[in-house]
C-alpha cells in the first residue's frame, strides 16, 4: 500500500513505481496479455483523465475494467449504452417522496470508475450529459450541479467493425478522452491461457493496491512531477506538427490528414509523459516517455483525408513519421 504523505517528491515517485508494479501484478492474475492496454488506462487513471478502449467484442474490455476497480478498492458501475438511453438514466433524476418534497435519486455515473460501454450507441443528447460529467465532473439537474465523486474515471468502450445504428462521437467529445487505445486479439498462447482459465472453476483471490485518497494523492504527484524544457518542446512540436497548412506541419501530415490536434494534446502530451517516466522509477520525463504515450494521445485527435483512406494511410502511420 502506497502512502499518502511522504517526506519528498523522490520518496513519492518511488511509492507510485511500487504500486504500479502491485498494479500490474494482482490484474494480471485475471487479465491475460494487455499490457500496453493495462499500462494505458493506468497512466490515464494517475493523470486524472479518461480513456477510450477500441476492440471487437470478446476481448474482456469490461472485465479489464471491472478488475482494475476491485484492486484499487473503488466503486465502479457499467451503463451498457442503447439508442433510447436518456441523459437522466445516467445522471439520476428527481423525483417526488414520501413527504411531498423532490429529491435526487443519483445516477450510476456516481461512482469512481464509470465503464461507458459501447459509447457510440447512444444519441447525442445523452452523449452530452456525458460529456459534461467527464470535463466538469459534475451533473446538472433541475438547474442544480451535482458534484461527482472523487477520483473519477470514465472508461468507454467501442466497437470499431459494427457501425450500424451508431451515433458518431464528436471531435469535441473525442478530445475529452486523454488517451485511445486499440485492443487487438491475443497470441495464440495468450488464447490458451484465456481459454484454460476461463473453462474451469477459478477463484482469483485480488488485493486491494490502492485506496482512493492514494489515488488522489498520485494524480497531484504527477502534476508536480519536474519537466525539463527541452522535453516539453517536444511534446508541443508533436502536437502543432499534425496541424495541416501551419508552419511546422510535416509533408505527410499536409498530404493526409484534414485536422490536427489541438492544445489538449500538449497538456495530456506532458502529463502522459510524467506518468509514464514515475511508473517507471523515474523522477522527471525524458522524450522516450512522450513517444511512449504520443500514439494514445494522438490518434484520436487527427483526422486522415480522402486520400490517406484511399492509399491506406491510417493514424498511426502519421504519428510515427512525426518521430
Amino acid at each position: 500500500m502506497a502512502q499518502t504523505k511522504f517526506s519528498s517528491e523522490v520518496e513519492a515517485v518511488d511509492a507510485m513505481a511500487k504500486s504500479y508494479t502491485e498494479l500490474k501484478q494482482e490484474i494480471g492474475k485475471v487479465i491475460v496479455g494487455q499490457h500496453e492496454v493495462v499500462q494505458g488506462v493506468i497512466i490515464s487513471l494517475f493523470s486524472n483523465g479518461h480513456s477510450l478502449l477500441v476492440g471487437v467484442p470478446g476481448l474482456a474490455k469490461t472485465l479489464l475494467v471491472s478488475t482494475i476497480a476491485e484492486v484499487l478498492d473503488l466503486d465502479f458501475k457499467r451503463i451498457q449504452f442503447t439508442p433510447d438511453l436518456m441523459p437522466s438514466d445516467i445522471t439520476g433524476s428527481e423525483v417526488l417522496g414520501e413527504d411531498r418534497h423532490f429529491k435526487f435519486n443519483r445516477g450510476p455515473l456516481f461512482s469512481n470508475i464509470v465503464l461507458a460501454d459501447e459509447i457510440n450507441r447512444t444519441p447525442p443528447k445523452t452523449q452530452a450529459a456525458l460529456l459534461e460529467a467527464m470535463q466538469e465532473r459534475s451533473v446538472t439537474v433541475a438547474g442544480e450541479a451535482h458534484l461527482l465523486p472523487s477520483p473519477f474515471f470514465v472508461l468507454a468502450t467501442q466497437n470499431p467493425i459494427e457501425q450500424e445504428g451508431t451515433y458518431p462521437l464528436p471531435e469535441a467529445q473525442l478530445d475529452r478522452f486523454m488517451f485511445n487505445i486499440p485492443l487487438d486479439y491475443p497470441t495464440y498462447d495468450e488464447e490458451i491461457s484465456v481459454v484454460k482459465g476461463t473453462t474451469t472453476v477459478k477463484n482469483y483471490d485480488l488485493k486491494h493496491v490502492l485506496s482512493g485518497q492514494e489515488i488522489l494523492a498520485f494524480q497531484q504527484l504527477v502534476r508536480k512531477i519536474p519537466i525539463a524544457d527541452n522535453v516539453l518542446e517536444y511534446a508541443v512540436s508533436l502536437a502543432t506538427k499534425t496541424r495541416p497548412g501551419t508552419e511546422r506541419a510535416t509533408d505527410m501530415v499536409n498530404n493526409y490528414i484534414s485536422w490536427g490536434a489541438g492544445p489538449r494534446a500538449s497538456q495530456y502530451l506532458v502529463l502522459g509523459a510524467k506518468c509514464h517516466a514515475a511508473i517507471n522509477g523515474k523522477y522527471s520525463p525524458d522524450i522516450d516517455d512522450v513517444q511512449a504515450i504520443a500514439k494514445y494521445v494522438l490518434r484520436h485527435r487527427i483526422v486522415r483525408n480522402f486520400k490517406a483512406e484511399a492509399e491506406g494511410i491510417n493514424e498511426e502511420h502519421v504519428i510515427e513519421s512525426l518521430f
